[in-house]
């Protein structure tokens, strides 16, 4: 395991065990439901690529996992811009930054890849 396969699973382990702690009404069911998804499905689909069958399966699949890193980004942005107290703000600050350089890590694959 590389060391942004190990950042991803974190990123999404992280992420599931912040949702647990999150409160159970409609809204945040919603939000976590959907941020749970999109940061396990951004490590899921980097692994798929590691096996990816060309460079532009490789390309693709890591596309795909950079898009649901920013979705992840919005997700987690939207839960504190929502929260009326401070509900786990550090974790979840901490959460955006470690979205936003994995963006930046993924998104420079992809653009390496392109060409």
């Amino acid at each position: 395991m590389n060391d942004l396969e190990k950042r991803l699973f974190e990123f999404a382990v992280r992420t599931i065990k912040l949702v647990r702690t999150l409160p159970q009404t409609i809204e945040y069911k919603v939000m976590c439901g959907q941020l749970v998804k999109s940061a396990t499905s951004s490590g899921a689909n980097y692994e798929e690529a590691q096996a990816g069958s060309s460079k532009a399966d490789f390309n693709n699949k890591t596309r795909i996992s950079l898009r649901e890193m920013r979705e992840s980004n919005y997700w987690l942005r939207l839960i504190i811009a929502v929260s009326e107290t401070d509900l786990k703000t550090n974790e979840i600050k901490q959460l955006i930054q470690e979205s936003l350089e994995l963006k930046l890590i993924l998104g420079s694959i992809v653009q390496k890849t392109r060409k």
